[in-house]
């Protein structure tokens, strides 16, 4: 694709491109201020349209072109506001073929903006790669901070925030699901991920059978009109859920860090270690046990494997 022309662009009888370089807000047309050459990271509401920022909308106005990972969403925003600017897909999909065409434009002096389809660029998206080369290139990057689906349900959530771990999607698979968990047990802080609504009974069961009952939240269509936050230990979401059935929207799921115990006693953790021996490997199970107690890997390891050779030697 070539990316230095767009349809929404106009032309004088030089030939030279004229644009419209303002927004609609408050029922006022508002002129864009000139925007420096280089990358402008845009955070872009996640649902509702008016979580954006008046700098956004100023960058958005101002920029010579707009990187998006999906052209028909963030053309509802700019047409919502009243923004006349080109748009060019950059996405998982064709990001290694437009890179070296941004990084053009950007040695050219152009003002470039990059959105994602909602909320912070770089969160989950393929835009790190596009600012590693740009710095990499000694373009200017700066980012235009906004809304976050990470930061909004951790808002809501009622877990502590003083800490968090944010992981993005865990694996589709089950038992790649549980070995992932199981390397997170022992993060001292809030876990946060993104789920799919069809997984997330199903992630949640995960959850509850790895690290044990700990206190959740799913929060779910953030800022939207159906916004909703439920919240309760991980056995007792993941069981609502598969009840109901798949909720609809997008949803963010937060896992509390493991609480602060006593040292338990060697029968405590001999129980603690065959529980989780019973779905998970001998690894995976003195991963999750260890995170959950605060005593060494390798101590609990060791005492997994001991366990596991009397399982079956028992048979």
């Amino acid at each position: 694709m070539d990316i230095h022309g767009s349809d929404r662009d106009r032309a004088d009888g030089g030939g030279e491109r004229r644009r419209d370089r303002s927004f609609s807000a408050f029922g006022a047309r508002v002129p864009a201020s000139a925007l420096p050459p280089g990358l402008h990271v845009v955070a872009t509401p996640i649902g509702n349209l008016g979580d954006i920022t008046l700098r956004a909308l100023h960058t958005l106005a101002g920029a010579d072109a707009v990187l998006a990972e999906d052209t028909r969403v963030s053309r509802v925003l700019l047409d919502h506001y009243g923004i006349d600017a080109p748009l060019i897909p950059y996405h998982e999909h064709n990001a290694a073929a437009m890179r070296p065409q941004v990084l053009a434009r950007l040695a050219a002096g152009q003002a470039l903006a990059l959105i994602s389809d909602a909320g912070t660029p770089l969160v989950s998206d393929p835009g790190y790669k596009l600012v590693l080369d740009a710095v990499e290139a000694e373009a200017a990057v700066s980012a235009v901070p906004g809304a976050s689906a990470v930061m909004a349900a951790l808002v809501l959530g009622g877990l502590p925030t003083d800490r968090f771990f944010f992981e993005g999607f865990l694996p589709e698979k089950s038992g790649a699901r549980r070995t992932r968990l199981a390397e997170l047990a022992a993060v001292p802080g809030t876990l946060v991920f993104f789920e799919s609504a069809r997984r997330l009974a199903d992630a949640l069961a995960d959850v509850a059978a790895v690290l044990g009952p700990r206190p959740a939240a799913v929060a779910r269509e953030l800022t939207k009109k159906f916004e909703e936050v439920r919240r309760g230990t991980a056995d007792a979401l993941a069981a609502r859920y598969a009840a109901e059935g798949a909720p609809r929207g997008e949803c963010v799921v937060l896992v509390s860090r493991p609480a602060a115990e006593a040292p338990p006693s060697a029968e405590d953790l001999d129980a603690r270690i065959a529980a989780a021996l019973d779905t998970l490997s001998v690894k995976d199970a003195a991963a999750a046990v260890a995170g959950a107690t605060g005593l060494p890997r390798r101590d609990v390891y060791g005492r997994a494997v001991a366990l596991a050779a009397a399982r079956r030697g028992g048979r």
